[in-house]
């Protein structure tokens, strides 16, 4: 990792911003499981669980929840340096080729 990189800072406006989204997120994620799966004492149908996917689904969509998802990544992303290493990656690249992604069921 870039000596730069080790450490890296947030503006206090820039911390809340990223904070605020995340509880946003998180909390009505954590609603919505909580309304389709513990007011109903576990006792979840296969109606209901379609129903809490498309609530899911519909909260996701209708609040735009993968793009304040890029808008924090963007907030964090520009504080690291970006120069490329002998791998032609920078700092963040190296590091998000570590996740195992999302894939279509069978790939």
């Amino acid at each position: 990792m870039h000596s730069k990189n080790e450490r890296i800072e947030l503006s206090k406006s820039e911390a809340i911003n990223v904070l605020s989204e995340i509880e946003y997120i998180l909390i009505s994620l954590r609603n919505i499981a909580n309304y389709y799966f513990y007011s109903m004492n576990n006792k979840i149908n296969n109606n209901d669980l379609l129903a809490y996917y498309k609530e899911t689904t519909r909260f996701i969509d209708e609040n735009n929840v993968t793009q304040r998802l890029a808008d924090i990544r963007h907030i964090i992303t520009e504080k690291f340096d970006d120069e490329l290493g002998d791998d032609d990656m920078d700092d963040i690249e190296r590091e998000m080729t570590k996740i195992n992604y999302w894939e279509k069921p069978g790939d």
